[in-house]
Order: C-alpha cells, then sequence, then structure tokens
C-alpha cells in the first residue's frame, strides 16, 4: 500500500517537473531530452493584444498566433509591460505606472497570452527592463528613484542620453525599484490557467533586460554587478526555468568583449545572446539603401553587411564554446528595399539578409553546434497604420513608438514570410 502511494502521489510530480521545459544541457538546448534548434521571432506588443481593455483585441492575437503557428515559428521574444508615465514614443497603455502599481487588466492579459501560447505548445521569453525608453525601462526607474516630475528623454541627443541612461547602474533606489518589480512578476500565479509562473513550461527563459546596457565606461563594473544580482535573484524565485541578460553582444557592452565574457560568465546565467543592427550600426548607410531595381548597389551593400555579420556571429559562437552554453541571434533586422515602410514595398535585400542568418542556423543544427535559436525583428503580422509614427489606436507592431511604423517589422503579406517557411522545414 505504501510503494502504491508513493507511485500516485511522487510520479506526477516528477512528470510535471521534467516535461516540457526547454534546458540548458551540454552545452545546448533541450526540450525532454531531445536537441531544441528554433526559429522564433519578436512580438514585444502580444500582451497588450490579449487585454480586455484598451488597446486589446483578442481576436486579431488568435490570428497571429495560429499564422506564426503554421509557419513553425513557437518560439516568440516578448515584453511583460512598459512602465511609467505615458509619452508620444512609448507603449500604451502602461503596465507599471507607479512603483508597485499595476494595471490588473493587463497582468490578467500577460496572463492570458501565456495560456494562449500554452495550448499551443509555443514558448515565451519575456524580458522585464529595457536600455531604452520606449517602454518605460531605465529612465522610469530613475525618474521614480529622482523623484524627477517628468521624463525629458523623448528629445535627448545621443550623448545626454548616454550620460542619463549611464545612472541606472549607479543608482541604488532605481535598482531596488526594478528588483521588486522582478519578484512581482516572477512569482506571479497566471490567474487564468492557475499555474505559477514558475512552474509554467511556456515560458522558456527570464530575461532582465532588452539591451541592458552599461552606457559608460564609470558603469560597466556596477552594470556588470547588478545583471548578475538580478540574475542570482529569478534563480533563487524561480529555479526552472532559463535566465538570459539580453543583451546585443560585445556592442551592448561599450564594446567591450571582457565586459560580455564576465556578465555571461555568470552561472545564473543560462545562455549567450546578441542583436544584429547592420543600419543602426552604420554598416548599412541609413538613406543609402539600394531599391530593388538597383541590384548591382544592393549585392555590393549584403556583401559588406554579410562580412560584418560574419565576423560578430563567428566572434560570440566562439565564446559561448568556450563558455559551454548556448547562442541565441534573438533580435536581427533589416531595412526593406529603398529604406521604405509600405507593405506595398519589396524585401529582396531583406529577404536575402534573413536567408543568409537562417543559413547559420541551419549549418549549426547539422554540426549540433551552440548556435541554437533565431528570433528576426520582428512580426508585424496583419497590422496596417496610416501614421509612420504610432499613434493610440494604431495597430500595434514589432516596431515600437519610437521608431516609424514599418522599419524594420515582417508583414503577413511580405516575401520574408515564405523566406522563413522553407528555412523552418529545413530544421529537423
Amino acid at each position: 500500500m505504501r510503494k502504491f502511494l508513493l507511485i500516485v502521489f511522487f510520479c506526477p510530480l516528477l512528470v510535471f517537473a521534467q516535461s516540457g521545459f526547454v534546458r540548458k544541457t551540454d552545452g545546448r538546448f533541450t526540450i525532454d531530452g531531445q536537441p531544441y534548434y528554433y526559429v522564433g521571432t519578436n512580438a514585444w506588443y502580444l500582451p497588450l493584444l490579449a487585454s480586455t481593455g484598451t488597446g486589446g483585441d483578442t481576436l486579431r492575437l488568435k490570428r497571429e498566433l495560429q499564422v506564426l503557428q503554421k509557419l513553425g515559428i513557437k518560439n516568440i521574444r516578448i515584453l511583460v509591460g512598459a512602465d511609467g508615465h505615458p509619452t508620444a514614443r512609448k507603449v500604451q497603455p502602461i503596465l507599471q505606472p507607479e512603483p508597485g502599481t499595476y494595471d490588473p487588466t493587463l497582468l490578467e492579459a500577460l496572463d492570458r497570452l501565456l495560456g494562449e501560447l500554452r495550448k499551443r505548445e509555443m514558448k515565451a521569453v519575456l524580458y522585464l527592463n529595457n536600455s531604452w525608453s520606449w517602454s518605460g525601462g531605465y529612465a522610469s526607474y530613475l525618474r521614480w528613484a529622482n523623484g524627477d516630475a517628468t521624463e525629458q528623454v523623448d528629445s535627448m541627443a545621443w550623448p545626454d542620453w548616454c550620460r542619463h541612461a549611464a545612472q541606472f547602474a549607479l543608482n541604488r533606489k532605481a535598482q531596488e525599484l526594478f528588483l521588486n518589480h522582478v519578484k512581482a512578476i516572477v512569482s506571479r500565479t497566471n490567474s487564468i490557467t492557475h499555474l505559477p509562473y514558475s512552474a509554467d513550461p511556456t515560458i522558456m527563459a527570464w530575461q532582465i533586460g532588452n539591451e541592458p546596457r552599461a552606457f559608460s565606461q564609470e558603469a560597466k563594473e556596477p552594470f556588470s554587478k547588478w545583471i548578475a544580482e538580478t540574475a542570482a535573484l529569478i534563480k533563487q524565485l524561480d529555479p526552472n526555468h532559463l535566465v538570459s541578460v539580453g543583451s546585443e553582444g560585445s556592442m551592448g557592452c561599450e564594446q567591450d568583449i571582457k565586459l560580455y565574457t564576465q556578465l555571461h560568465s555568470d552561472p545564473n546565467i543560462d545562455y549567450l545572446t546578441i542583436h544584429i543592427w547592420p543600419q543602426n550600426w552604420s554598416w548599412l548607410k541609413r538613406g543609402e539603401v539600394a531599391t530593388a531595381k538597383q541590384k548591382e548597389l544592393m549585392r555590393k551593400q549584403l556583401d559588406a553587411v554579410y562580412r560584418h555579420t560574419e565576423d560578430y556571429i563567428r566572434l560570440h559562437t566562439a565564446l559561448a564554446r568556450d563558455l559551454h552554453k548556448p547562442l541565441v541571434i534573438e533580435e536581427f533586422g533589416y531595412p526593406r528595399d529603398g529604406n521604405l515602410y509600405s507593405p506595398q514595398s519589396t524585401t529582396r535585400g531583406r529577404d536575402a539578409y534573413y536567408q543568409f542568418i537562417l543559413n547559420h542556423l541551419i549549418q549549426s543544427q547539422q554540426l549540433s553546434d551552440v548556435l541554437c535559436g533565431i528570433n528576426f525583428w520582428g512580426w508585424n503580422g496583419e497590422a496596417r497604420t496610416n501614421h509612420i509614427w504610432w499613434q493610440p489606436g494604431d495597430d500595434y507592431m514589432a516596431d515600437p513608438a519610437q521608431e516609424e511604423q514599418g522599419l524594420y517589422g515582417v508583414f503577413d503579406t511580405d516575401r520574408t514570410v515564405g523566406v522563413l517557411h522553407k528555412a523552418i522545414k529545413k530544421l529537423r
């Protein structure tokens, strides 16, 4: 009788603890012991679509997830929610308008989204903070910590922004406010599925932030300590899930590969990430992107971008092998031909660049190498807008409010969709 009771009460717990979670195994990702290589996307806005309040569109949410599922895209990188007060260039509505105060409708929306992903056996990477002001992030925590009446960040010149953002790594009160946010979200129990977030295999990983940076030489060491402290806290609250930094790579570490190595050597950081932005990093000159008719110019531009990209991937792949951890290219983007934004414009250059990145993943899987996933930026899906800059009431798309709508996102009518689908079918 005692043995029977052990089987009844303990075996289900053992099975549940192992089933469906993404693990780090011998420097690679696995699910239930099987290799996990994936093509994913970025769709930061999905919790807003899942809302029953302002901006919500649960029918669109289900349509978008259905399209992505049919394409074979089952890994989505998502913003938990925005912080601070509304501004013209910030995501709206706001999840955390004041420290520790949450919009209950948006918390329920995050729960609902995880439930919808769970039904489809899709995985979510959830990031908790942001270097950039389009969701509040650093700027909002600094405002709260310093008692500033307003966030004068939307119009800041780049050097001024760097000086401002660098203060986050030096401001203990701002960090503590963020750590309280981490505790509130990571410890949450889903109000719809009734699963604690920590027990939900739908979540692949918690991510400390979107492109967290030190922003100055002086802030590098305290920045590293903050990353380590946050990672340890997440692991303490939730030992079941992976944790990642959300770093762009050396470009997000003041071009200091030693700092990047230090961050990712931490035992609480399970895998490496890099982002690749050829136009933003001046590998491709903005305003001079070739049109579909300028075939020779497009070829030269792509050849130059390929060389830079290859070097960047090679540098971080070697480091991932040394650290015996997986690597994910979790953001990469390329403009539409002629740097246009309309869904009617062509995407020949982008399609070629996507294929270049996809080939690296396919080859890595064939060799059982450390590059285990990619998440393109990002999925616009059926979104359409008549405004270059997002306005309340416009469709949400991957291009956030601080960027031109249609700048990098993939529309459901783009030729790029076919490129993705063919590549995904090559993954075993």
